[in-house]
């Protein structure tokens, strides 16, 4: 798995014309995309609506705490919808558990290490710890995403829902794979082959696959089931620093380092 430079918010589909709760909907996500806010006529022509409607719909999302205004015609998240995505997170236990092993692999390998869990066909970083001070972090966010067919995490997790070359065509269906680098898979027949490797050693990896110079290793985590991974741990590693090999090499410590941690990294 490689982390992208910037936090990635899902693909949503819209309607041509935006009406009613998927103009509002639409009005939220936009400000989830501007840490610093957004003016009303920039926002207005970004969702393709009336200045007066979306002035509207921006007074619904004041009034239930998601938008605030901070200025005149200026526009952010509301603290509720801050408060409520922090509280929505910390009661997920999952990436609390993680937690310690990641700072164990961020500080033995000086690379960040991360928790990522598949949704559709993108991963989901739900936790990450940079390495100690000093060296160079990567700026992935908790919350952000990756395309699940072009990193380490994503193929990790895929290798135990795409059991055939039908399933892996059905999955990705009629638009075609990403080709984030070069190196990226974009094919059903080496996806496919690729996701029967990965089954058959127990760990995947990102040869520079999502990011150039940047390579991964990824095993899979079993916190509530032993036949069906909760997620996937990482690390994710400046080529040039820590070469691929050296993470392959290191498979067996990192396994142990997870059962030290009560963590299991394979089927039982």
């Amino acid at each position: 798995m490689t982390v992208d430079s910037k936090l990635e918010t899902p693909d949503v589909e819209l309607p041509d014309r935006l009406v009613g709760a998927d103009r509002v909907l639409s009005i939220l996500v936009e400000l989830s995309r501007h840490a610093n806010g957004i003016g009303l006529d920039d926002l207005a022509r970004v969702v393709d609506s009336p200045k007066p409607t979306v002035h509207r719909a921006l007074a619904a999302l004041r009034r239930a705490g998601l938008a605030a205004q901070d200025g005149p015609g200026h526009y952010v998240l509301g603290d509720e919808f801050v408060r409520m995505a922090f509280a929505h997170h910390e009661a997920r236990p999952d990436h609390i558990r993680v937690r310690s092993i990641l700072s164990e692999l961020a500080t033995r390998y000086l690379e960040t290490a991360h928790f990522a869990v598949l949704e559709g066909k993108s991963i989901v970083y739900r936790a990450k710890v940079d390495p100690p001070h000093g060296a160079v972090k990567l700026t992935s966010t908790v919350g952000g995403r990756n395309p699940a067919h072009a990193t380490a995490v994503g193929k990790m997790l895929l290798s135990y829902t795409l059991l055939d070359e039908a399933s892996v065509r059905a999955w990705i269906g009629n638009e075609p794979l990403l080709r984030r680098t070069p190196k990226t898979i974009v094919t059903a027949r080496e996806l496919h082959d690729e996701l029967t490797k990965i089954r058959n050693q127990g760990f995947s990896v990102d040869d520079q696959e999502n990011e150039l110079q940047i390579n991964c290793v990824a095993l899979p985590v079993f916190l509530t089931s032993p036949t069906v991974p909760s997620g996937a741990i990482s690390i994710s590693a400046m080529a040039y620093r820590t070469p691929l090999q050296t993470l392959i090499d290191d498979v067996p410590r990192i396994r142990a380092i997870a059962a030290e941690h009560g963590l299991e990294t394979a089927v039982r």
